[in-house]
């Protein structure tokens, strides 16, 4: 980009306050653009400001309701591709349809590399994104995609805490090596919680992997779903003699009775990011803003700089 392209920010519906917190970060007002529904229900979209030649950034997290949210998206990129804008990045705190990545079973999508495609057809020139639920998405896209991670900010907080014996666990086999970055970054030990999926929404929790007993434990995780992996993971922890177990994960989906099971949970913090909009009423849920990691992000891809020191997890 020329250094007399303008940088313009614009939200659709999903997750304006965040949009709204990365303009404040940056010193610039929000970008005007109506984002409605026609009486059929379909998304309409009207980009209320002049982009010619513009260094657009598109604020939006596909996070539920996950078809309109991801809808809006793909339309505002073509109506910016449209009115000339001279590039723009698909900013999305929260990337949806990441579960099915691959072909673990007959006659299944690859979802992901749908949804990359389709953002790419619809004239995106490149990506951001934070803790993807698979690295390996980032192969998907043809376009270069900035990987961000939030323990950028989980750590600034976690050491505020100043928690003793500290140990990092992880919910399951597969989130070993998030929790490896966590606990190197805040030199503590590691723990593993082992699980069985018997459903697509229900596991069974067996067996603890490191010494947790009379320990402060943070379990990490990438996101919270249904909530029954995690609040599992921590009752076993307690079982096992945790002192105090706290959650932390970047995306709080919190579908179907997630809000419950977590109120139950024997947990002393919920802590999440506001990649998605939390409205939870959780009396121990603590939402930490990732506004600061993504507008220095959009400040250094616009200036030409690089991004690489904010790819690393420790």
């Amino acid at each position: 980009m020329g250094p007399d392209s303008p940088l313009l920010v614009f939200s659709g519906k999903s997750n304006r306050p965040l949009a709204e917190r990365i303009c404040s970060y940056l010193g610039i007002p929000l970008g005007d653009a109506l984002v409605d529904r026609f009486p059929d229900g379909e998304t309409q979209i009207k980009i209320q400001a002049d982009v010619r030649g513009a260094d657009v950034f598109l604020v939006q997290s596909t996070c539920p309701p996950v078809n309109d949210h991801l809808m809006e998206l793909l339309i505002m990129i073509d109506a910016l591709k449209r009115a000339s804008a001279a590039r723009i990045t698909a900013v999305i705190p929260y990337f949806g349809y990441a579960r099915q990545d691959r072909k673990d079973e007959g006659r299944v999508p690859i979802s992901a590399k749908l949804v990359a495609n389709l953002i790419q057809a619809s004239g995106a020139n490149r990506v951001l994104t934070i803790d993807l639920h698979a690295a390996q998405i980032q192969g998907f896209f043809d376009v270069p995609l900035d990987h961000l991670y939030a323990i950028r900010v989980f750590a600034k907080y976690v050491r505020k805490l100043d928690l003793p014996d500290l140990v990092v666990a992880s919910p399951d086999v597969g989130g070993m090596k998030t929790a490896w970055s966590y606990a190197k970054r805040l030199n503590a030990r590691l723990a593993v919680v082992e699980k069985r999926r018997t459903a697509p929404d229900a596991v069974e929790t067996g067996f603890v992997i490191g010494e947790v007993e009379d320990k402060n434990v943070i379990l990490v995780d990438d996101l919270i779903a249904t909530g029954g992996t995690i609040a599992k993971a921590a009752k076993l922890l307690r079982e096992k003699g945790a002192r105090e177990v706290f959650i932390m994960a970047t995306h709080a989906v919190f579908c179907g009775r997630a809000v419950e099971k977590l109120r139950d949970a024997p947990v002393k913090e919920i802590i999440v990011t506001d990649t998605i909009p939390v409205t939870a009423q959780i009396e121990r849920l603590n939402a930490l803003t990732v506004a600061d990691l993504l507008g220095e992000a959009v400040h250094r891809i616009h200036t030409n700089k690089s991004v690489s020191l904010l790819f690393k997890r420790f």
